[in-house]
């Protein structure tokens, strides 16, 4: 599920993106409220500095001037997650410790070329150590909910895996590795289990976040 990303704010920002950061001085950005959303749990505020945490969280995405197309992606995706973590926080025993959070936060440094460019796009955009902990936190609880809501419940049947083995597992080794003997079904059983069970996963994600949408009060204070 990382797809799923989160971030959350309630309180107006009205400060400096690169106050916190020496490097930054130079490119001072005024914040502003871009949306609010409202999942019925409370009101959540969303500004242009999340947006640009996001990016920068994201490998080989520029920072400089960012695009309208990569600001609306991440304020879509930031939306979906506000609306994941509200529902999350309605069941407080999910709560990562800080063993998880801190590995976690070295798997997300792990996805970009060097420690040392991970630490500078954090310091380009203001992003402290402990708002990153605070955003790598939110992550996991929303991870933590989705497998308790979804994953602790998909059933995979047998008939679904020798379908999926017969019907398309043959066809894409066939066509990856031309030449070579396929490997028989009970070899490959348990990677095509846990295949069928992220798409299942990953397609009951999606129609939830469907009906959070539909419920849910989202305001765009500032387009970006």
């Amino acid at each position: 599920m990382t797809r799923i990303l989160k971030l959350i704010f309630a309180a107006l920002v009205g400060g400096l993106l690169c106050a916190l950061a020496p490097v930054c001085a130079a490119q001072q950005v005024v914040d502003k409220m871009v949306a609010t959303v409202n999942a019925g749990v409370r009101t959540d505020l969303i500004t242009y500095s999340d947006l640009l945490w996001q990016l920068a969280l994201q490998p080989n995405t520029p920072l400089d001037n960012p695009n309208s197309q990569d600001l609306n992606r991440a304020l879509r995706l930031l939306i979906d997650q506000r609306l994941i973590l509200q529902e999350a926080e309605r069941i407080p025993t999910i709560v990562p410790t800080q063993k998880e959070i801190t590995d976690a936060r070295d798997e997300l440094a792990r996805n970009f070329s060097s420690a040392v460019e991970f630490q500078q796009r954090l310091q380009r955009v203001g992003l402290t150590s402990e708002k990153l902990d605070e955003i790598v936190e939110q992550r996991l609880k929303m991870e933590k909910y989705l497998d308790f809501r979804f994953r602790n419940f998909v059933v995979i049947s047998q008939k679904e895996i020798a379908d999926y083995y017969r019907d398309v597992y043959v066809a894409r080794f066939k066509a990856r590795a031309p030449g070579r003997i396929v490997p028989p079904l009970e070899e490959v059983r348990a990677e095509i289990e846990r295949t069928l069970t992220e798409s299942k996963i990953e397609s009951e994600t999606d129609t939830f976040l469907d009906t959070l949408r539909e419920r849910a009060e989202v305001v765009t204070l500032n387009p970006v």
